[in-house]
């Protein structure tokens, strides 16, 4: 019972840190059966959701075991999800024991997010191109990637303190539009619309998005109803943002701005 259970916790461990990273659900599922049938557990059940694994094995003999497992929604690192996917290649092709399975998940596991400083220059970057490719000026450009820049440095510190994802997305836009209505205040040659748009993508959610489209198409249905939750709530935060600041900015000006 101890060895299937060992087994049994390090196929859903896998799947776990699959799910947290971004990773498919029908991915997730397949990689969870593949170590369970690699370690010769023939009778199994495997459900997963986007937030959620539920595994049992040998369900009808005297070491049965079940797992349940909550994973709330997470990011993308697509570095964990690689190294991930080759362990469980090389657990199927058996060239890996149990011990050091578990060893080489931890290592996954830490492998390190993207340096601080490097994400926050490539979201400014990302944020100038979306301003310039949504019809702005190479000055409109510049301002949404220094918008970016403060952006993405108010989003580690609102992660750093473990702010809710709503909350994190009501600020990070009202900041960016904030910012934006500033400038022009201040007569700088900018469309501010078009600064907004770059600067907010960072917070779009165009993963989720697409995860529950796929899901969908996959026939996880319930599992493309949370993502498309997730991707409607997060929009409609990201509204609530820059709608509030304008509206204010709206009314302070005399509606001189609209």
């Amino acid at each position: 019972m101890a060895e299937t259970k060992e087994i049994l916790s390090l196929a859903v461990e896998t799947g776990d840190a699959l799910l947290r990273n971004g990773a498919e659900v029908y991915r997730v599922e397949d990689t969870v059966m593949h170590i369970l049938e690699a370690y010769e557990i023939e009778e199994y059940d495997v459900y997963v959701l986007s937030n959620g694994i539920f595994a049992s094995a040998n369900e009808n003999k005297e070491d049965a075991c079940s797992m349940i497992r909550h994973i709330p929604l997470g990011s993308t690192h697509l570095g964990r999800i690689a190294a991930l996917n080759q362990l469980s290649r090389e657990i199927c092709s058996h060239e890996c024991s149990l011990m050091e399975a578990w060893e080489r998940l931890d290592a996954c596991k830490e492998i390190p997010t993207t340096k601080k400083s490097s994400a926050l220059f490539f979201c400014g970057m990302g944020c100038g191109c979306f301003g310039y490719l949504f019809g702005g000026t190479f000055f409109d450009s510049v301002t949404a990637f220094f918008t970016g820049l403060l952006l993405q440095a108010l989003l580690q510190q609102l992660r750093k303190g473990k702010s809710s994802k709503f909350m994190i997305n009501i600020l990070g836009s009202a900041f960016v539009t904030f910012l934006s209505l500033l400038l022009h205040s201040l007569k700088l040659p900018i469309f501010y619309d078009k600064v907004i748009i770059g600067s907010i993508m960072p917070l779009v959610p165009g993963i989720a998005l697409t995860t529950s489209i796929r899901d969908f198409f996959n026939g996880d249905y319930l599992s493309g109803a949370i993502h498309m939750i997730d991707a409607v709530l997060t929009a409609f935060c990201i509204a609530v943002g820059v709608g509030t600041v304008m509206t204010v900015y709206y009314f302070l000006m005399g509606g001189s701005l609209l």
